[in-house]
């Protein structure tokens, strides 16, 4: 299990990608794993064949448990006596089939929930069907925003949100269950930040930058592009954030076990409020060498799979520096707090 945050101690496999034998290489998504903030996609970092899953879909375990065996290439498969992980009450995984593999595995950013009879196939995301599940709702009645029309836990939540309000009487046990989860990720917060102000020294420095060059050639630059393709003042922020990075290396990096550690990378983290409250802060890769036309689209995607409970384990375990901007919000100055073991946040205010 994957550290996915300085505030992660245990998760949940929500869903496997791949079985016993299949072939994955490095950066294929292999898991689905809920923390108390989103459902990760889980990549894997080496190449090989799946020998053993360890760790059954649904069950909670602590950071740094073997959700699976993994057979390097080139290794020679010999069996090792390891014993699966069994979730109390959960009878013993069946023996892996040596017939002809089943189906491949679903989609990445969605899977398709079986269709009723002669109905259309729905594409639904793991957190939101597991959800849907518990909450009692029938996902042909919801409306998906995600790509393709994909339900995402936000829909279904909203899907429910709307039932209670349209009902007599108090909410039902599932509303309940459902306000637990939110709960439980606001405490997370709650503590990570409480622990980041207790052991980081905190200090502020604000100035007042002139943007109306860069404003000027953004209305320009904009007159060119098509609607789809235009560019707003956070990405041009985001960016001078990287590049700054890039220049004064000792704000980008990780302090642990004691020292600071540089990175040769710069991955700015965004912070991203979550409709249904909560905030989350995954990273944008290698900013500093990417491209406007890039990052745009980039930041974009970010956003939405945030939203929509897809985010992927590297986007939330390596980010190097953070970035919070409330400006549309029309704060005039926002004093973050630093995203542990990050080092340094930037946080923006509104543009005047």
């Amino acid at each position: 299990m994957p550290s996915l945050g300085a505030d992660m101690d245990e998760g949940t496999v929500v869903q496997w990608k791949v079985k016993p034998g299949d072939s994955v290489k490095r950066g294929d998504i292999v898991a689905v794993v809920e923390t108390k903030k989103a459902a990760i996609e889980i990549e894997i970092f080496q190449g090989g064949t799946v020998d053993e899953i360890l760790v059954p879909e649904g069950t909670k375990v602590p950071v740094g448990t073997a959700l699976a065996r993994l057979r390097a290439d080139g290794e020679i498969e010999q069996p090792v006596p390891v014993t699966p992980l069994i979730a109390p009450g959960m009878a013993a995984p069946p023996p892996v089939p040596t017939a002809a593999p089943s189906a491949p595995p679903p989609s990445p950013v969605a899977a398709a929930q079986p269709p009723a009879a002669g109905g259309p196939r729905i594409r639904v995301s793991p957190l939101a069907r597991r959800l849907a599940a518990e909450l009692g709702v029938d996902l042909a009645t919801v409306s998906g925003s995600g790509i393709g029309g994909a339900i995402s836990r936000t829909d279904v939540e909203r899907a429910v949100s709307k039932v209670v309000a349209a009902g007599p009487g108090p909410p039902p046990a599932q509303v309940e269950a459902a306000a637990a989860r939110q709960l439980a990720m606001r405490e997370a917060i709650g503590a990570l930040m409480a622990r980041s102000k207790r052991e980081i020294p905190h200090y502020y420095l604000r100035t007042t930058i002139d943007l109306s060059a860069a404003l000027a050639w953004l209305e320009t630059e904009n007159l060119r592009r098509a609607v789809a393709d235009r560019l707003i003042p956070s990405v041009l922020l985001i960016k001078a954030v990287a590049l700054a990075a890039r220049e004064v290396p000792e704000m980008n990096g990780f302090w642990v076990e004691g020292r600071f550690r540089a990175s040769e990378a710069i991955h700015v983290g965004v912070a991203v409020s979550l409709r249904q409250g909560g905030l989350i802060a995954p990273a944008i890769h290698d900013v500093d060498r990417m491209a406007l036309d890039h990052l745009m689209p980039a930041l974009r995607d970010l956003v939405n799979r945030a939203r929509g409970g897809m985010l992927r384990g590297s986007e939330m375990s390596d980010p190097t520096i953070t970035v919070t901007n409330l400006g549309d919000q029309g704060a005039d100055v926002v004093y973050g707090v630093i995203y542990a073991p990050q080092v340094a946040l930037v946080g923006f205010g509104r543009i005047v």
